[in-house]
């Protein structure tokens, strides 16, 4: 009876330390500790599910900045049972953040369920397509453009391997986009390339692909990418004006109204850091650009402005808000 009670004992001890080493490693994380069924898939096995969200990083930068971890978090909001995944060019480890992380955004979105940090290897993402011949002989030192035009490449190419769809870092998303094979007005016939979304091996995604070498002009800011879409939407549809807020189809894809994505113009970008009174409801739009290219910097979300951005992160991606925007940061095992 006494070996019973002192085995029963020395179980209970083990499994209550069991659970206070447990405790005490949850509470050292920064939003560092990752589920081991989500550090063991790779890019590949959740892009050919053929309906992920796709954010690049194509610069060495590894951590994110408030509205790139905003874009993310709504999109993951957004699409709660779709992989987004965020590619990034200066990232080597795509598994695990670093105990004490000094990299709260990178943190922060490695924590979320449905969020995947990969590195971007551009020489094996264009393998198989038209774009491999043009990076194999390109001097990327010598391009003025590199970033935004390897970018341009970059999710032409994925999107086209795997399907799904692809967002700019500064697209905050509010509602689910209900086409499958769209393009995202800018304005009357003229189409952007920062959100789009096809169906695998898309035939026009690969018409853009050889367009893309054979017209390359990097000297041209755009011309690999929103010009590249909208001349190749041209010689496949014959565009009209649009009718209020309703969508173009053309063949097998749909051409969204420009309040789908850009309720507010390039030139008016400044509105998204202004007071509104009362806000607009975005009822007619899917996710919203907040022009970073035009801002670079300029202007950021501040805590209290009551701005329109800082709203939209407060309701958008609350967990960047919370702990990128208002801090101080805490120590947590997950975003929510």
């Amino acid at each position: 009876m006494l070996k019973e009670l002192q085995l029963s004992l020395s179980v209970g001890l083990l499994l209550a330390c069991g659970f206070l080493y447990q405790v005490t490693l949850r509470s050292s994380c920064l939003f560092s500790c990752l589920p081991s069924s989500k550090s063991q898939q790779g890019p590949d096995a959740l892009l050919s599910q053929g309906h992920s969200i796709v954010f690049l990083e194509t610069s060495e930068r590894r951590e994110p900045p408030p509205l790139v971890s905003c874009a993310v978090e709504s999109a993951a909001k957004t699409y709660p049972e779709q992989p987004v995944i965020f590619f990034m060019k200066g990232l080597n480890d795509s598994t695990q953040v670093p105990p004490n992380s000094s990299n709260p955004g990178f943190s922060l979105l490695s924590a979320i369920d449905n969020v995947f940090l990969f590195p971007l290897d551009l020489n094996r993402l264009f393998e198989d397509t038209p774009l491999f011949s043009w990076y194999t002989r390109i001097n990327s030192n010598a391009e003025r453009y590199w970033l935004h035009v390897s970018s341009d490449a970059s999710r032409l190419a994925i999107i086209w391997k795997y399907g799904g769809i692809y967002m700019d870092t500064d697209v905050i998303s509010i509602r689910p986009i209900p086409d499958e094979n769209f393009l995202a007005a800018q304005s009357s016939k003229v189409s952007s390339n920062g959100v789009f979304g096809f169906s695998p091996h898309h035939p026009f995604l690969w018409a853009c692909m050889e367009n893309f070498v054979e017209h390359y002009n990097s000297g041209i800011w755009g011309n690999q990418g929103p010009r590249l879409i909208t001349r190749m939407l041209k010689l496949w549809c014959k565009l009209r004006d649009f009718k209020e807020v309703s969508d173009l189809k053309c063949q097998n894809m749909s051409f969204l109204h420009p309040h789908r994505f850009y309720p507010i113009s390039y030139s008016q970008w400044k509105s998204y850091y202004e007071v509104w009174d009362p806000e607009p409801s975005f009822n007619n739009s899917y996710a919203l650009h907040l022009w970073n290219h035009m801002n670079q910097g300029k202007r950021t979300v501040v805590k209290g402005s009551n701005t329109l951005a800082e709203n939209l992160f407060r309701k958008y991606c609350p967990t960047t808000y919370r702990y990128l925007v208002q801090g101080p940061q805490r120590s947590v095992t997950r975003a929510t």
